[in-house]
């Protein structure tokens, strides 16, 4: 018995030992280290951990040849860019605060392989200089969500835009669609709004401004204006706005040659005395929009350019016919943006404000012709612009339906009321 017992310990203390040792063996043995992939930072099209990147904005002074210079990029790429490539990238019109990242090799050389300039939000350019130069534009993905958003005015109407967390910008949407229906500055308390539009979002969540308005309801003294977003020409893509009867809201002739910040500063005036003559009476045959320098400058009606150019005192100058009956001009540009003989439409940049030509200050003077007369716009009765084709009527009437409905069913805003209860203590 005692020798069967002896056994026993001896073969535990074997198998102990036997452990031991492999316990210890097994903590001399390197640490398993697991090595993750890095993910992937796709953005424009390249992964960036494959470069080095440099990200900065465009400075006030900087130039797209001194930027690539700096970053040891060759002139005869530079020259190439600012040559070949003018009409899809001009390196002459990057303004400043505009992003713009840089990519280098990650070798010794960290040679500069590509540029990639924000135009916007959504548009960005991207200059490579792997093998050949290469230049092509790009734009992130966007996601469009449709919103529908209501308002009661109590004040004004950006005010209530704002109450309901809508982007400013559909105040100005809004005041262009009834420009000729509704007086924006003579609005009731009790107005209302509906409107239906879509959002932009980049890679679903930075949001990235608004889609045009595609139907509106407003009501005005009670009385209600619906508007809605119809594409007449899809080879030129031309829209316009039209009520429940297929007639279009705008006229043929927007009310002034810029869009917003401006005011009237001299109206046309046959017997206008002019400090710049030393007051003496000289007819005043435009109307003059005072704007900040740089202000873009719009036509008022679609039509054919037939002079820009720059002549004694009235400065840069463009000059656009409408049809037989009416012109228009745009006196003391600081830049023009259009060539004679360019077909232009409604609301397209034609120039900017400045003070070229005699003038005490930046401003354009917008002139009207009627009948080969010059005449003052604002107490012209302007036409209206065309209504929808009999032709595409129907399609119309059919396409508004159910927007209509939608329309219906959105509801205003509810105040919230809260009553003050007293209590006797």
């Amino acid at each position: 018995m005692q020798k069967f017992i002896a056994f026993l310990l001896t073969i535990v203390c074997f198998i102990s030992c036997k452990e031991s040792k492999i316990n210890e063996n097994r903590d001399n043995l390197p640490e398993v280290v697991t090595i993750e992939k890095p993910i992937a930072a796709l953005e424009y099209g390249f992964n960036l951990n494959d470069f080095t990147v440099l990200k900065d904005t465009i400075k006030k002074g900087d130039t797209f040849g001194e930027l690539m210079i700096k970053n040891e990029v060759d002139y005869p790429k530079i020259y190439k860019i600012s040559q070949e490539y003018k009409d899809s990238f001009d390196v002459r019109k990057i303004p400043p605060g505009k992003p713009y990242l840089i990519l280098k090799s990650k070798d010794t050389t960290e040679a500069t392989q590509v540029f990639i300039y924000q135009n916007d939000r959504i548009n960005y350019t991207v200059v490579d200089f792997r093998d050949s130069v290469n230049v092509y534009k790009k734009k992130k993905k966007v996601t469009y969500k449709e919103r529908e958003v209501s308002g009661v005015i109590s004040s004004s109407l950006s005010e209530a835009i704002l109450e309901q967390g809508i982007d400013y910008n559909i105040t100005n949407n809004l005041s262009e669609i009834y420009a000729w229906s509704i007086d924006f500055f003579r609005l009731q308390k009790g107005d209302k709004f509906k409107v239906i539009y879509k959002e932009r979002y980049i890679n679903d969540s930075i949001y990235a401004g608004s889609e045009p308005i595609e139907a509106a309801y407003f009501e005005h003294n009670g009385k209600p204006f619906y508007a809605f977003e119809y594409v007449t020409d899809s080879v030129n893509k031309i829209s316009n706005y039209y009520n429940k009867e297929a007639n279009n809201l705008r006229r043929a002739f927007l009310k002034a040659p810029i869009k917003f910040n401006y005011r009237i500063s001299s109206r046309y005036n046959l017997k206008r005395r002019i400090k710049y003559y030393g007051y003496k009476v000289k007819a005043h045959k435009g109307t003059d929009y005072a704007a900040a320098i740089g202000t873009p400058i719009i036509a008022t009606a679609n039509g054919t350019v037939v002079e820009s150019t720059r002549r004694g005192g009235n400065g840069k100058y463009v000059k656009i016919k409408h049809n037989s009956t009416y012109s228009t001009q745009y006196l003391h540009m600081k830049n023009r943006n259009v060539k004679k003989g360019q077909h232009v439409l409604q609301g397209d940049v034609i120039g900017w404000v400045g003070m070229t030509g005699n003038s005490g200050g930046p401003h354009v003077c917008y002139r009207f012709w009627k009948n080969g007369r010059q005449v003052d716009p604002l107490r012209e009765k302007l036409p209206a612009a065309e209504s929808i084709a009999d032709s595409l009527k129907t399609n119309y009437l059919e396409y508004i339906a159910p927007k209509i409905d939608q329309l219906e069913k959105i509801e205003f805003p509810k105040k919230i009321q809260i009553e003050e209860t007293v209590t006797n203590l």
